[in-house]
């Protein structure tokens, strides 16, 4: 028998019962009439406390709450990918279809096609003992990932019968597996898991190989690992969203997941449409093929808002689960985390720093933990890595989402608007910005890319330093009083700045560099310090230096080089050389 109780209250998204109605804490219910969806968030001996995911306009004290028995949760069965959802899974395109442009309140669609058929292979047999994990079965769900349906984790015992190869539906019954207590368990393609619960796993790596975006100052100078956490904070149109756009084009992700938490509806339109004409590039099929977007805009209820991030971090698990490495792309969570103000605020609990709630940081945490590089229960190992956008109000670090958000992530990319606004991009700022994985992955880049890579970056970050505090004192009196040596420093750096950490997200060469080509870049940049620094040891002017064309050549190899030209590298050397002997002869 399904609980009920009676509305006696009404806070905006949060709605009070009278009485002990026998609701269990984090219960999902259908409120009212129009069965609203909403979720048990307070209780005591007299009242229950129930924040809904949809518009309360209209709802009266006196309607009807029904329980439903389980927690919020959401559906795990394919058709995920390719697919766009609102912030509890519910797929907009067939909300589309039934209730037009905006969302009708109380309407209750699959979160998955439960009528369309998928080629199914099966692979288990009678008789087999399986565990939470274990694949029974592989289906195309798109064409560049291979859906591995599993048995739930809490399910294990033996496998009676299979059902052999065919086309079967998410509902279908695909085994019957029979626990050690004896009862009879049909599996399916689908999975039920509340959305608040992290997915088991038999351990966690320590971070060891970066996820490559094909971005110079992210894989080179602030590289994340697979598995790990990233923070992208930036005020108004510092390229937050282009950031995360690039990365979910071109990072060595085998999935993506964009959650759009509290943006703007146009803004997310534009991401929508952008991403179902995308191209793989890895594959040549549509980049939506192994994509998901949550969409839940400004003007969407804040209760869904916030659970939004709780169902994109779900639905990346299950995918870690079957082997695969996953992405997410949370834009923005300060938006997310101004949705928990805002209910804070309705259930009156005492405020902390601007209006947040007290318990901010720990929400920030228990999200950004769900990421690593796991070995999941059936024996393979994936990868969540988060990365997650901040954008404080005024371009203003020091605001608690920012700086709680530093506590938990071991990236940090610092947008600059004077970097920004100079159109200098990515406007990741490489004084502010910082990377804790550097120590973790060093021994990847040494076998990966070469023995030099991490002294060659740590090198790059020296001069732009040194470059920082001289222009300290080229602000005050001028760059006419410093010596040639540091003048040289300066030129060093604007190469490092123009031709290496600006990039073009519109070049066909320029907007993804594989990792061989920014090590030769930095050596190139290097090689042409090490000379240009002999050459004023040796008493030439820097004004002489700087007539020469060569810093001009090396800041274009970027745009003249192609991704698979790394050969063409040797003649810039020789350039350099060249210009080493020109300079000493006009001036001997």
């Amino acid at each position: 028998m399904l609980k009920t109780g009676t509305i006696y209250g009404i806070n905006g998204p949060v709605v009070y019962l009278k009485g002990n109605t026998g609701f269990r804490m984090s219960e999902m219910v259908y409120v009212g009439k129009e069965r609203l969806v909403g979720e048990v968030i307070g209780l005591t001996s007299d009242t229950t406390t129930i924040q809904v995911f949809e518009e309360t306009t209209g709802l009266k004290p006196g309607e009807e709450v029904t329980a439903t028995g389980s927690a919020l949760s959401v559906i795990l069965a394919p058709g995920i990918l390719n697919n766009i959802f609102d912030g509890i899974e519910r797929p907009l395109s067939e909300i589309a279809k039934s209730g037009g442009a905006y969302i009708s309140r109380g309407i209750n669609v699959d979160s998955l096609d439960t009528g369309k058929l998928w080629d199914t292979h099966m692979v288990i047999e009678p008789g087999q003992t399986v565990y939470g994990g274990t694949i029974i079965a592989e289906v195309p769900e798109t064409s560049a990932i291979v859906h591995k349906v599993m048995v739930s984790p809490d399910l294990e015992g033996t496998i009676l019968s299979v059902v052999p190869d065919g086309s079967y539906t998410i509902n279908d019954t695909l085994a019957v597996l029979q626990t050690p207590s004896g009862d009879e368990v049909n599996l399916t393609m689908t999975q039920k898991w509340p959305i608040r619960v992290p997915r088991p796993v038999n351990k966690r790596f320590p971070a060891s190989k970066p996820l490559l975006t094909g971005q110079r100052i992210l894989d080179t100078l602030f590289p994340i690992a697979k598995g790990g956490t990233a923070a992208i904070p930036g005020g108004f149109g510092t390229g937050k969203t282009m950031t995360q756009h690039q990365i979910a084009k071109w990072s060595d992700a085998d999935i993506i997941i964009y959650i759009g938490c509290g943006e703007r509806g146009n803004e997310m339109t534009q991401v929508l449409e952008d991403f179902t004409k995308l191209v793989d590039p890895k594959t040549g099929n549509a980049l939506m093929a192994r994509t998901t977007l949550i969409a839940n805009t400004s003007n969407m209820p804040v209760a869904a808002r916030e659970a939004s991030i709780y169902t994109g971090v779900t639905l990346a698990e299950y995918y870690r689960d079957m082997g695969y490495h996953v992405a997410i792309m949370a834009d923005s969570t300060s938006r997310w985390a101004e949705a928990l103000r805002e209910l804070s605020g309705r259930l009156e609990e005492m405020p902390a720093e601007e209006g947040f709630p007290a318990y901010l940081a720990s929400r920030l945490s228990a999200f950004y933990e769900r990421a690593g590089m796991m070995q999941n229960l059936n024996g393979t190992e994936g990868s969540v890595s988060i990365i997650g956008a901040v954008s404080p109000q005024g371009g203003d670090f020091s605001e608690p989402v920012t700086q709680n958000t530093k506590r938990f992530v071991r990236c940090f990319w610092g947008l600059d608007k004077s970097l920004a606004y100079s159109r200098h991009f990515p406007a990741i700022h490489w004084l502010t910005s910082y990377s804790e994985y550097i120590n973790d992955l060093a021994p990847w880049y040494a076998e990966n890319v070469d023995k030099n890579f991490i002294d060659y970056r740590n090198r790059l970050i020296a001069i732009l330093n040194q470059e920082s505090s001289l222009m300290e004192i080229v602000k005050l009196i001028g760059s006419d009083v410093l010596p040639d040596d540091q003048k040289l420093t300066l030129e060093i750096a604007r190469v490092i700045r123009l031709g290496f950490l600006q990039q073009n997200a519109f070049h066909p060469e320029d907007t993804c560099v594989p990792m061989s080509k920014q090590m030769k870049m930095m050596d190139i940049i290097l090689y042409l310090n090490k000379k240009a620094k002999s050459l004023v040891s040796l008493g030439m002017p820097i004004s002489v230096l700087k007539s020469e064309p060569i810093f001009e050549h090396i800041i274009s190899i970027k745009y003249d080089v192609g991704n698979d030209e790394l050969e063409k590298f040797d003649d810039y050397k020789k350039e350099i050389d060249d210009f080493y002997d020109r300079v000493l002869e006009k001036n001997a």
